[in-house]
This record gives structure tokens, C-alpha cells and sequence, in this order.
């Protein structure tokens, strides 16, 4: 099929364009040290949303016991995550006390701090048990109500749902929050104690989270991603993969799940990826079109795909 001019420049323009929103999209999530998929995550819905939060940060591991719903008594499940987050303060500790060995006297300090924050941890949660207690029960009646059968059926009984889980995340956000308080407090104690700005620096060093890490990738990923696009590299197999990016948001936001978010540009966007994706290679493909004559197996791709069905320029 032989291609006019103004169909190449608009398959080209439309490449560039979606390859040069990818690019601008991933290159601002690097440049920005604060950014994270955490709010993305926090508000994906629908059958996915578990598995999108389940790399969410935690203070302690408050998913396995409060958040848990396992039945077990809420004094043991307040007990385990003070626990958990009494084991995250002393492993932070240990690995200060690695990359900065301090004296008897600064380490028995330092232990000190660790304990007036554990007993402080500790009367924090008393004063919560009450409401710790309904919380495991509500924790309880949401998963029973989506186990129910209008759980997805049902339009009300949906919107109930998402309202229910929402309210619980904020609750438990809000204790966590608290809890990182006393952590931030017990961090500034040991940082007291160091009297050089780098030392404490060194101190404080940590290993990027998964999460981190899983932000850096999918933003390196879409810069790349991005950049092939606009030039005209490896345009199908790009094109794919950006297709299946965009298949992973709309995955968080399924339009059927009461509390999704619209989702409207991005289905228009896969759609034109799948256009770019799916069109023969010709002259709106950009390098390609000219590395493939470089390329000792452009003749078996030709002869595979068949070159009668090529958009020329």
C-alpha cells in the first residue's frame, strides 16, 4: 500500500509526539528526588489493587498484623507490630553502628535513646487500643463485604467498599504516621551525638528501598522508551512496550470499579501506540526506516512480514 505524503507526516508526527510525552514524563520523575509511584499506588482499585500496594512503605510490617485480617486477639497483634517496628529501629541501629563504630560510652547512649523510644512506642499503643480494637473489626467486616456477592455486581455495594477501604487506609496511615514520629525523634537522638555533618551523614546512610528502585527503572524505562520513539528506534518493539505500560495504569484503574479514576487520555494513547505498534515499517518510522538497509536481517524481516503491505514514503 503506497502512502501520500501527508499519511507519513502524520504517522510520524503522531510517533514523535507520543514518544516525546513518554520522554518528558520519565525525565521530570528524575529530576524530582522526591517523586514516587506511592500516591499511584495508594489509589489503584479493582482486582490488581492489593498487588499495586503491597510495595507501598510500611512503617513495621503493619499489612502482616494490624492490618491483617487473621483473627488473631488485637493484644497480639498490637504486640507484633510494636515488635516489628522495634526490630526496624534496632537493625537501624546496628547498621549505624557498622558505617559509624562509636565508643562504649556513645553506644550505650545510643541504646538508651532506642529504649525511651520503644517505651514510648509502647504507652502510644496503650492509649490506642480501643480504637485499635474497632479497627480490627472493621478490618474484618471489609473483607467480608468483599466477599460478598454484590461486591462487584452491585454499583452501591462497590462505592461502599471503596469508601470502607479508604477510610481504614487513612486510619492506619495516621498510627503509622505517629510511629514514624517517634522514629524520626529517635533518629535526631543518635544524630546528637555526632559532632560532623559528614559523620552523620555516614551514619545515616541507607540502602534505596525496592520501591526506589522500582521508581528509578520505570523512569528510566519511559525516558528510553520515549527517546526511541522520537527517533525512529527500534519503533515496534518500543512502541510495545509503552503500550504495555500504559496497560499497567489502566490496570490501577479499571472503569467498572466504583472509585476509579478517568482514565480517558491514557486509553486514547494506547490506542495510538497500538496503531504505531501494528503499521508496516516504512518512511514515517524515523532511523528505522534507513538503519534497516545496515541491517543483514532486514531481507528476512521482509520476506517474513511480506514488503507488498509496506507503507512507503
Amino acid at each position: 500500500m503506497r502512502s501520500t505524503s501527508l499519511t507519513v507526516a502524520a504517522l510520524a508526527f503522531l510517533r514523535i509526539v507520543v514518544g516525546l510525552h513518554f520522554f518528558l514524563e520519565g525525565f521530570s520523575h528524575l529530576r524530582d528526588p522526591d517523586w514516587s509511584s506511592t500516591g499511584f499506588r495508594k489509589a489503584a482499585v479493582g482486582p490488581l489493587a492489593d498487588w499495586y500496594r503491597s510495595a507501598l512503605p510500611q512503617t513495621g510490617a503493619w499489612r502482616e498484623t494490624l492490618g491483617a485480617n487473621d483473627g488473631r486477639p488485637t493484644a497480639e497483634a498490637i504486640e507484633a507490630w510494636r515488635e516489628s517496628v522495634s526490630r526496624s529501629w534496632r537493625q537501624t541501629l546496628a547498621g549505624r553502628l557498622l558505617r559509624l563504630p562509636l565508643d562504649a560510652g556513645a553506644r550505650a547512649t545510643a541504646e538508651k535513646s532506642l529504649s525511651d523510644a520503644e517505651t514510648e512506642l509502647a504507652a502510644y499503643l496503650a492509649s490506642l487500643e480501643t480504637d485499635l480494637a474497632d479497627y480490627r473489626l472493621q478490618v474484618a467486616r471489609l473483607a467480608a463485604m468483599e466477599r460478598g456477592p454484590g461486591a462487584t455486581a452491585i454499583p452501591f455495594e462497590r462505592e461502599r467498599i471503596a469508601k470502607k477501604r479508604a477510610e481504614l487506609a487513612s486510619l492506619a496511615a495516621g498510627w503509622m504516621k505517629d510511629a514514624e514520629g517517634i522514629g524520626t525523634k529517635l533518629s535526631a537522638a543518635w544524630d546528637a551525638q555526632i559532632g560532623s555533618d559528614v559523620d552523620r551523614r555516614r551514619a545515616a546512610a541507607t540502602e534505596p528501598t525496592p520501591l526506589w528502585k522500582a521508581d528509578r527503572f520505570v523512569s528510566w524505562s519511559l525516558v528510553t522508551i520515549g527517546a526511541c520513539l522520537v527517533l525512529g528506534v527500534a519503533v515496534k518493539f518500543n512502541a510495545m512496550g509503552a503500550a504495555l505500560f500504559l496497560a499497567s495504569v489502566l490496570a490501577s484503574q479499571p472503569f467498572w470499579v466504583a472509585g476509579a479514576q478517568p482514565t480517558y487520555n491514557q486509553w486514547v494513547e494506547l490506542a495510538a501506540l497500538l496503531v504505531i505498534a501494528a503499521l508496516p515499517s516504512g518512511g514515517w518510522s524515523g532511523l528505522d526506516y534507513f538503519l534497516k538497509q545496515w541491517c543483514p536481517l532486514s531481507r528476512l524481516c521482509a520476506g517474513c512480514c511480506g514488503t507488498s503491505t509496506e507503507v512507503q514514503r
